[in-house]
């Protein structure tokens, strides 16, 4: 890493103020070029901004963090400039004549965990905190930044190292004045770390959810109220209502917070059988996203339909609203709560039922430690290599090997192992500037 990165760290745009970050070995020497002296460190000093021809850019705070205590573990400074874009491209262009060059998406937080300021979880932390828009979102992702997840690994690390070394012990010393059960003192830890993998990584759905949002899915036949009940709940126009069957042909989404938590509530194609193509499509993935929601809310015209059909596909937890109930006398005989979008406290209503059911699935005793997939992958992995190696009764060496993969299986948590191509994937999912 010899090149000096730059990038701006605020929103794009016209702003008051903008940040534009510096890092890497060149930082020093671009302070001097543009800003005549070095500022004491970590302290902000106003200075007169120059261009390669000394021509002013602007009046600036500028900050200087010399390494290793900086957010990269690099030589960095920030530049506090007007926020207009004139200002800014004249920046970027005496930047750019010092040679330091634009960062990569993550790449400022890759650098911090080349030096070891981060561990991968916590730059995974990182970008879910630029990225959250709730509370429970930037409560999961401050933990994750402030090593919740790290610190269990290293517990669950230590703890099969004890065993490792037991098994190693067993296989290379066998005529030593060991314990005769010294192997099998390994057992009792190996059992409580697979069921402790298991555990975490069955609760990483509920972390994917509170990161990327709750999946709620509204079903049911054409004209049965989904788009109309969708703009209400989403206070705006956001899918076409019309008379028409089969209006609505793909999934329409809608993000909102409900009980703290990001929702993602989905209008989807009206379930019946149809020759039209473009239409079947849409019910293919209607039916889809239904299988991945968290939440299924089934939509059936009680009232305007002279023979609705109830819904075959109900399970366990589904709700079933008997919409138009505004339109007269219902049928007898239907599952489900009656109900109207045009009523505010059938709306109400139905806003506290969604909002419980969120709740319920979301909360925990405490926030999960993994949120990723690939956080699950990895842990079940290991989990698995622990069953693997709890199998091998008679075949220590066997035992061993498969503990040791579990170690390094958990490295990859962190960062320790993991391949080139995997940083370089998760690093490009980061905004530019972080």
């Amino acid at each position: 890493m010899t090149d000096t990165i730059f990038a701006l760290a605020t929103g794009a745009g016209r702003s008051a103020v903008a940040v534009v970050r510096l890092s890497g070995p060149q930082t020093a020497q671009t302070v001097r070029a543009l800003a005549g002296r070095m500022p004491n460190a970590r302290r902000a000093s106003l200075r007169t901004l120059l261009g390669p021809q000394g021509q002013a850019i602007d009046e600036a705070l500028v900050l200087w963090f010399p390494s290793p205590r900086s957010y990269t573990g690099e030589d960095s400074a920030e530049f506090h400039v007007h926020g207009g874009p004139a200002v800014l491209d004249a920046l970027v262009d005496a930047l750019s004549a010092q040679g330091l060059r634009l960062a990569q998406p993550g790449e400022f937080t890759r650098r911090a965990f080349e030096h070891g300021k981060l561990d991968l979880a916590q730059a995974e932390g990182v970008a879910d905190l630029v990225d959250a828009e709730t509370e429970t979102q930037r409560r999961q992702a401050l933990a994750q930044l402030g090593g919740r997840l790290s610190d269990i690994q290293a517990r669950w690390r230590e703890g099969l190292i004890g065993a490792l070394a037991m098994l190693e012990a067993a296989v290379d010393f066998p005529d030593e004045e060991l314990p005769a059960d010294v192997a099998g003192r390994a057992r009792p830890i190996l059992v409580s770390l697979a069921a402790e993998l298991e555990g975490a990584a069955a609760d990483v759905e509920r972390g994917e959810q509170v990161r990327e949002g709750f999946r709620i899915a509204l079903l049911g036949a054409p004209n049965a109220g989904k788009s109309t009940l969708l703009n209400v709940l989403a206070k705006r126009e956001a899918a076409i209502v019309s008379a028409t069957p089969g209006t609505t042909r793909d999934i329409i989404e809608v993000a909102m917070v409900l009980g703290g938590y990001k929702v993602i509530l989905a209008d989807t194609a009206g379930l019946r059988k149809t020759e039209d193509e473009i239409e079947a499509e849409g019910v293919r993935r209607a039916e889809a996203w239904a299988q991945t929601a968290g939440l299924r809310v089934w939509l059936v015209d009680g009232y305007g339909d002279p023979s609705p059909e109830v819904p075959a596909a109900l399970k366990k937890g589904d709700i079933v609203l008997l919409t138009k109930r505004d339109l007269g006398e219902g049928l007898d005989g239907l599952p489900g709560e009656a109900f109207t979008a045009r009523s505010p406290n059938d709306v109400a209503w139905l806003e506290r039922l969604l909002t419980e059911a969120v709740i319920e699935a979301l909360v925990g005793n405490e926030p999960p430690a993994a949120t990723r997939l690939r956080h699950r992958e990895l842990l079940t992995e290991a989990a698995i290599r622990l069953r693997d190696a709890l199998a091998q009764d008679h075949a220590l060496e066997l035992a061993a090997e498969d503990v040791r993969l579990a170690i390094r299986t958990l490295d990859r948590i962190t960062g320790r192992v993991d391949p080139e191509d995997v940083l370089g994937r998760i690093f490009s999912t980061f905004c530019i500037g972080k």
